[in-house]
């Protein structure tokens, strides 16, 4: 008899890593509008490995059994089913092949990428709000459960459970097709995609609250998800393989950011030992495949800067000035204050703090800053290299205030401690 806790891990591995290609490669064969069928069978399928491999063992092919199996209860479904009537010779045709191989991948991999990059494509359609594109991609292609999504986005689980309803309600009545698109179409969809793979990323680089700065199984979907993206034909263009420099550069980075207690560490405070040096030359690879053609995009210059952080030998050899040069192209693609606070860094590097301050006070539409914790960060360190200690700290006490991680709590309680010592010495 197997160990239940050993078959439980593997089921939930097989969950995280298998679910969503299933998923796609049964919602390739039912139709789209039957995309809750092919979640339903899959997560049937895995209950139903909780309950037998215990006591059966585990199979020489575990995902191959979870296909299989998923595969016969749809077939069952199909059968009874009045809806499929019109398609149930061509569905079990479709479902049955190779069925004599006991334990053989069902469908080719190739196969499959197709199908995850169909239900890619889906997900981000313009019929989508955004938000919900997003979490519709977590739930059906990364295997992400209802809570899991709500914690990773600040909000309810009731929250998402609405948006994705509301996703797939759009998707039937709009028709979307199981496809992925191609001329004017796919260069329009494509944007879509990388837009929500970038925020999918972003969210757990930098997560927006609670315990973690970092989510770094989000940074896994997000890079495995735009990985598969680069390999086809279809998103094999430069801001695709920029989006995945930017992604790889920034994670190779992630093992350094905290200390062993969970406390923020600066760039100049990590150790750069502790990076990843095989994800940053995968990273530089990329960023040299991007280089294809004219085209220039935000992810161009972002995957950019990364690089300039990630090949700097040390905090001193950081090449800022060229940093700088990139920010200011980054600008003419995205005027945000945010991008601009940025650039603000970049110019206290190269110009000194006073200067940095300066291109602060100038940010346009800076209002929108007022409840953004790194503002303020910003303006108390700019603050504490001149030795103004107490407009820094009144800069780390607001900070603080909007600050919603622990880390950068801490990190912020810190540097406003050092603020005081400052003054009193």
């Amino acid at each position: 008899m197997q160990e239940p806790a050993g078959v439980s891990q593997l089921v939930e591995h097989l969950f995280r890593h298998e679910s969503g290609k299933m998923v796609a490669t049964l919602t390739g064969i039912f139709g789209i509008e039957h995309l809750n069928l092919a979640e339903d069978v899959v997560q049937e399928a895995l209950a139903r490995a909780l309950q037998t491999w215990p006591y059966r063992g585990v199979p020489e092919n575990p995902a191959a059994w979870i296909m299989r199996a998923s595969r016969n209860l749809a077939l069952d479904v199909v059968r009874r089913a009045k809806v499929f009537r019109s398609k149930e010779a061509e569905i079990t045709r479709l479902m049955e092949r190779d069925g004599s191989a006991p334990e053989t991948v069902i469908f080719s991999e190739h196969e499959i990428a197709d199908d995850r990059l169909r239900m890619m494509f889906v997900c981000c359609h313009p019929v989508i709000p955004p938000e919900a594109q997003v979490a519709l991609a977590l739930k059906t292609l990364c295997g992400f459960s209802v809570p899991e999504i709500s914690h990773a986005f600040l909000t309810t689980e009731a929250a998402i459970a609405k948006r994705l309803t509301r996703a797939k309600q759009k998707i039937q009545e709009a028709q979307v097709p199981f496809e992925i698109p191609t001329g004017d179409e796919l260069t329009r969809r494509l944007d879509s995609v990388l837009h929500s793979l970038y925020l999918l990323f972003n969210e757990g680089y930098k997560a927006s609250s609670g315990e973690n700065l970092v989510r770094e199984e989000l940074c896994d979907e997000a890079i495995r998800l735009t990985q598969l993206l680069a390999q086809h034909r279809a998103g094999n263009q430069p801001k695709t393989h920029a989006l995945l420099a930017l992604m790889l550069l920034n994670a190779a980075r992630i093992p350094a950011r905290e200390d062993d207690k969970g406390n923020l560490l600066r760039l100049k405070e990590q150790n750069r030992s502790l990076w990843d040096q095989a994800m940053i030359a995968r990273g530089i690879f990329h960023l040299h495949e991007s280089a294809a053609g004219a085209e220039i995009s935000e992810y161009h210059l972002q995957a950019g800067i990364a690089s300039c952080h990630a090949t700097a030998i040390d905090y001193k050899s950081t090449d800022w000035a060229k940093i700088l040069s990139l920010y200011d192209r980054l600008i003419e693609f995205d005027d945000s204050p945010v991008v601009a606070l940025n650039r603000a860094v970049a110019v206290a590097n190269v110009r000194g703090p006073e200067a940095g301050l300066q291109t602060l006070r100038a940010i346009r539409d800076r209002e929108k800053l007022d409840s953004y914790y790194l503002f303020y960060s910003v303006i108390g360190e700019l603050e504490m290299r001149l030795s103004n200690h107490a407009a820094a700290a009144e800069q780390f006490r607001k900070a603080f205030e909007l600050a919603e991680t622990k880390s950068e709590r801490a990190f912020l309680l810190k540097r406003l401690q050092h603020c005081v010592d400052g003054q009193t010495a």
